[in-house]
Formats: structure tokens, sequence, C-alpha cells
């Protein structure tokens, strides 16, 4: 079998962050890495639910809602892929930085939170997206555009 791309990278030097995993064409990928890996401190069902939903629906009512492909969690439980068309990384990055920020501090209802509307409709909790995004926006504060690389 051909190994996964982003089973090359030495996950021993991965820190929470973001970084541009892929590019196809024109879809670019980015790692939102929320924890450190194999440090077993991982992000527990509840709050990947909770961040997803309204990561998801802000970043599709956002002004790049037109290109936004997917985002979703990560098996290994230490953060998300954001899946990006035309990607601006600029735009992007303002993107991600804008949206945890207001994660962190919303109060509203959560998106998407009915029997009708998710496989898990219980497993949802605001408090729990705001506590780790407010963390997470402390830990990128300092990203640009220009920081998107793999540490080598």
């Amino acid at each position: 079998m051909e190994k996964v791309a982003s089973f090359t990278v030495d996950h021993r030097k991965i820190r929470p962050w973001v970084y541009i995993s892929r590019i196809d064409g024109d879809i670019t990928t980015y790692d939102i890495r929320m924890r450190k890996p194999n440090t077993g401190r991982l992000l527990d069902n509840i709050t990947i639910h909770s961040i997803e939903h309204l990561f998801a629906t802000m970043a599709r009512s956002s002004e790049l809602k037109d290109d936004v492909i997917y985002f979703g969690p990560m098996g290994c439980q230490t953060g998300f892929y954001l899946l990006m068309r035309n990607a601006d990384n600029k735009k992007v990055v303002d993107l991600i930085k804008n949206i945890f920020k207001e994660i962190a501090v919303y109060d509203g209802e959560m998106p998407g939170a009915s029997e009708v509307e998710c496989g898990n409709f219980r497993n949802l909790r605001v408090e729990e997206a705001n506590r780790e995004a407010e963390d997470y926006c402390e830990k990128i504060k300092d990203l640009t555009e220009n920081d998107l690389e793999y540490e080598k």
C-alpha cells in the first residue's frame, strides 16, 4: 500500500497550531491542531462535536462560504481538518482565528442540536466549545499566513 501523506509528517514535532496538510489542485487541507499529538491530552468527544457544529456553521456563513468544502475532526482527537477551495492563506488564517474568537464567546443555541439535524444531538455543549476555543485562540494569536508549514 502507498503511505498516506499525513503519515509522513513527524508527529513528535507538531504542536497546537495551523498547518497546510496538503494541496490537491485547487483544494487546500488545513490541519487545525489543537493538541500536541501523543501526549495523552486529547479532545473529548463532546468538545469535538460541539466545535464541529459551531465552526462548520460559522465557516459556511462567512464571506468564504462558497469555498468551504469540509470541516471535521481528526480521528486522533487532536484537532480538525478544514478543506478549502481556491484558498487565499491570509483570508483562511483570518477566518480560522476569527471563528475561534467567535466560538470562545458564543452564547446562543447550538446549531443543528436536534434529533432531526444530528445523529448524536445530546452530545453537544456550547460551554465546552467556549472553553476550548478560548484556549486555542491564545495558542494561535501570533499565527500568520507565513507560518503554515510543518516544522522539519
